[in-house]
Parts: structure tokens; sequence; C-alpha cells
């Protein structure tokens, strides 16, 4: 810079001192692209598939395999996938043989399936395929199941009512019918309109 001219401080981030801006105690990602790892294909032609990335090619496309998802080895942009917490152990570039070992041998299919995300796709896949009918089945068990437990918290509020007030003195009949006639001869004193 020249001399006397004012020099620019880089940014910095809000609320963050730059001491601590440095080492953070704990790591905001915790997935990375790197070889043998699995994602899931979320959009083009090979949407919902699961592909293990063989190499990375740049920062981003990667070459992926799926030897169990029928996807054939190819380059793919980093924007159609999405990485899952799963690993494989083989060399980058890797044959398609070993990928394959890799795959069955840590059974993604099976993992796959169990987790919570393939759950959500699966169930949003079976929710769009549902006929008029099979949502009116839907409907009429949700009004099922809600009438029971709307019944049902009724019951443990009038259980919580009558356990938190107090307990009266258990009333004599006749003091009732007394107040019942004393009721009465009020109203009947009062002129009707």
């Amino acid at each position: 810079p020249a001399p006397g001219a004012a020099r620019r401080r880089a940014p910095q981030s809000v609320g963050v001192s730059p001491r601590t801006r440095s080492c953070s105690p704990a790591q905001v990602f915790r997935r990375f692209v790197e070889v043998g790892r699995v994602a899931y294909v979320s959009f083009g032609p090979h949407a919902g598939k699961l592909v293990a990335i063989v190499d990375v090619i740049d920062q981003n496309r990667a070459l992926v395999d799926g030897p169990c998802t029928r996807v054939r080895r190819q380059a793919m942009p980093f924007k159609c996938m999405q990485l899952t917490d799963f690993i494989l152990k083989f060399p980058h570039s890797a044959r398609q043989r070993y990928v394959r070992q890799a795959w069955e041998k840590a059974d993604i299919n099976k993992k796959w399936a169990a987790t919570r995300w393939a759950k959500k796709i699966e169930a949003r896949e079976r929710k769009a395929k549902m006929t008029d009918f099979d949502r009116y089945k839907v409907m009429k068990a949700k009004k099922m199941r809600n009438r029971i437990i709307k019944n049902e918290v009724k019951k443990l509020q009038r259980a919580a009512i009558i356990k938190a007030s107090p307990k009266k003195a258990p009333v004599a009949k006749a003091a009732v019918a007394a107040a019942a006639a004393a009721a009465a001869a009020a109203k009947a004193k009062v002129p009707a309109k």
C-alpha cells in the first residue's frame, strides 16, 4: 500500500473474537466428501438411489459408482448428491468389484433402509401413491384416534380437578332442600317484566 494510506482490515464474524475463531471446540460439519462416502442422489436420472464416491474429480464433481443400486460409474456433480453417514473402505479409483465387495460387507442397503431418512422418503412415496379412498380411510382413522385421545384427556382433567379441589363437608339433604326453597321464594318475589 501507498505510504499514509489506510489499511483495510479483514472482515470478522460478528460476535466472534479472533482468538476463538481459529480453534472452535466442536466441528460444524460431520459429513465430508471423501473416497468411500456413500451419498443419496436427490435429483437427476438416478434420483432416489445410493452411490459411493470412488474418486474426487474437482470441487464440483466426483466419480461415483452404485454397484448394488444399478448406477453405472460416472461423474456426478455434488449438487445432485446428499452425503450420508456411511463410509466404505476402499482405495481411490477402485474397480467396481472392490466397491461391490465393500458395499456388501458393510451391508449398506439394509443399514440405509433402517435410517429415519429412508423411512421418511418411503412414507412420502407411499402417501403420494394413495388413492382417494385410501385418503378417506386415513382421515376416518385419524378422527377416531383424536376422539379417543380427547376423551382420555377430559377424563384425566376431571380427575385432576377433583383431586385438586378442597374437600367439602357432606351436605345434609335437609340443608339442600332448604336452600332450594329459599331460591324459589326469592324468585317468586322478583316481579316479571
